[in-house]
Order: C-alpha cells, then sequence, then structure tokens
C-alpha cells in the first residue's frame, strides 16, 4: 500500500527520493520501494523519516496492509504474504456458550444468597 502521508510529507518540503535515500543511506530504488509499500518500513526508519521530515511519526506514518477478518466460526488474516485460515468448530462455541450460561446462573444465586443475608 502506498505510503501518501510519506510522500506528500515529502514533496511538501520538497525534498526528492534521492535525498531521502541517501538521509537514510539506501540507494533510491530501495526507498521507492518503500513509498509504494512494496518494501516493508521498520520503526526505526519512521523515526528517522519523521525526523529528516521534521513532522511527528504519528503524521507520516501508515500501517502495511496486515488485515485480520472473522466470520462467524472462521478466521482469516494476511501477515507478510501469510493467509492463515484458523477454524473454530461450532461444538467449541455451544460449549463455552453453556459454562456462561452456568456462570450467569451461579452469579444469580449469589446475589439472592446476599441479599438474605442482608436481611437479617
Amino acid at each position: 500500500m502506498e505510503k501518501v502521508k510519506l510522500i506528500e510529507a515529502r514533496k511538501k518540503k520538497g525534498y526528492s527520493q534521492m535525498y531521502m535515500a541517501e538521509k537514510l543511506c539506501i540507494d533510491e530504488s530501495n526507498y521507492c520501494r518503500r513509498e509504494k509499500g512494496a518494501s516493508k518500513i521498520n520503526y526505526s526508519e519512521w523515526e528517522k523519516l519523521s525526523q529528516i521530515l521534521e513532522v511527528p511519526v504519528e503524521d507520516i506514518y501508515e500501517a502495511d496492509e496486515n488485515q485480520f477478518f472473522i466470520n462467524k466460526d472462521n478466521a482469516t488474516g494476511n501477515y507478510q504474504g501469510y493467509n492463515n485460515i484458523y477454524s473454530i468448530p461450532e461444538s467449541v462455541l455451544e460449549t463455552q456458550q453453556k459454562y456462561i450460561q452456568k456462570l450467569e446462573e451461579e452469579i444469580q444465586k449469589l446475589k439472592e444468597e446476599i441479599r438474605s443475608f442482608k436481611k437479617l
């Protein structure tokens, strides 16, 4: 995903990609890949970029495209180009719901016991 905030901040300062690459001690093509989102920018690079551009990191930082979705009993995610699919069996969910219901009933009984003690 293209780093729009970074690109806009760089252009606002009038800096070229070559200038930014030199400041980061990398070649221009590597810097270009970072702006395009083809290469990750680590946190120390974000800090250095914010110093070069004289803006807070928050003003230029954009997360990489790591997404996580939950669909009923399936969880899917995309992390560094790997697709992961996790299945939660319906039986596990049913067991958890029964356990929650049992706990709620127990809480209700305890509340009733407390009320009866307060009356004494």
